[in-house]
């Protein structure tokens, strides 16, 4: 399946869902706005209905026709969109994203992708889009056509093949409601660079919920996931990172020790260990700074750890 924009775009028309790349991972897209294509989305990932979806637009003109963005939030736009960054805001226009993208709430996520294929998608279209990821809701999300398309290609008028994602991890989601902001979901846009601008972030607390990626296991291969393990017990595939031998068994997220290489990789080689059916999957111990925070945030959800 690798279709052309001008079919994407008319499958969005009709109300049917795209794979689409984007810079962080690839997303199932539809029509924010229509509440048969949104519930589709649910259906085809199986994905609880409490759980709001992220709404994609080419940038800030689009992103205030439906969001109220303060000052805060457009200090963070000039800096970081189009790019991994998702801000909550108050909904403006609940008829632009329908009630069930936003799970009910009275606020909205949005975020500007960075992919080309995904702005050129958006802008053709020219209405905000909808885009979780395009696995089953869980599981780890694709970062490449081929496993976007064996988790969700089934329910999919049209798919767009953007190669592999650049960054390998979903958007940084703060929320812009009240003071101080509250950082949902880490990403690749980090901790200290959100801070850097708009001050101290608390933690998530009560809104979590307005963000996705927050459910206790989220993002977790068929094995079982055991962390900070400095070497693979029998049976275990082994996730690296740094200097390690190099054998069947071995995924070096990073041989060179470097966390935005690991980002882009975990879920790809998390896959792929897991595909050799292994008694669990053991991952080496990860940096917690800058964008170890997310990486870091996406094992525990696999392995179950986040309460």
């Amino acid at each position: 399946m690798t279709d052309t924009a001008e079919t994407a775009r008319i499958a969005l028309e009709d109300g049917g869902l795209v794979i689409m790349p984007t810079e962080t991972v690839y997303g199932l897209a539809a029509d924010a706005g229509n509440p048969l294509a949104v519930a589709r989305i649910f259906e085809a990932k199986g994905r609880p209905r409490f759980n709001p979806l992220i709404v994609h637009v080419t940038g800030v003109d689009q992103a205030r026709t439906f969001a109220a963005l303060d000052d805060r939030a457009l200090r963070l736009i000039e800096v970081f969109w189009p790019g991994p960054l998702t801000i909550v805001a108050p909904v403006l226009d609940p008829g632009a994203v329908c009630d069930l993208a936003r799970a009910g709430l009275d606020t909205v996520a949005v975020r500007a992708p960075r992919h080309p294929i995904a702005q050129a998608l958006i802008a053709a279209f020219g209405r905000p889009i909808v885009a979780p990821s395009a696995n089953r809701s869980g599981r780890p999300s694709p970062t490449t056509f081929a496993d976007a398309v064996g988790e969700t290609g089934a329910s999919a008028a049209a798919g767009l093949d953007g190669g592999p994602c650049a960054v390998g991890l979903e958007s940084t989601v703060v929320a812009l409601l009240e003071e101080p902001p509250r950082l949902l979901r880490p990403g690749a846009v980090t901790r200290s660079q959100i801070e850097s601008l708009i001050g101290p972030l608390s933690e998530a607390a009560a809104d979590a919920r307005r963000s996705p990626g927050r459910m206790t296991r989220h993002y977790a291969p068929s094995a079982p996931v055991r962390l900070d393990a400095p070497s693979a017990r029998p049976g275990e595939a082994y996730l690296a990172f740094g200097p390690a031998p190099a054998e069947p068994w071995v995924f070096n997220l990073s041989p060179s020790g470097d966390l935005v290489e690991a980002a882009a990789n975990l879920f790809t080689l998390l896959r792929a260990a897991d595909r050799m059916c292994p008694a669990a999957i053991a991952v080496a111990p990860i940096p917690t700074q800058g964008l170890g925070e997310a990486i870091n945030d996406r094992l525990r959800r696999a392995a179950g750890h986040v309460g």
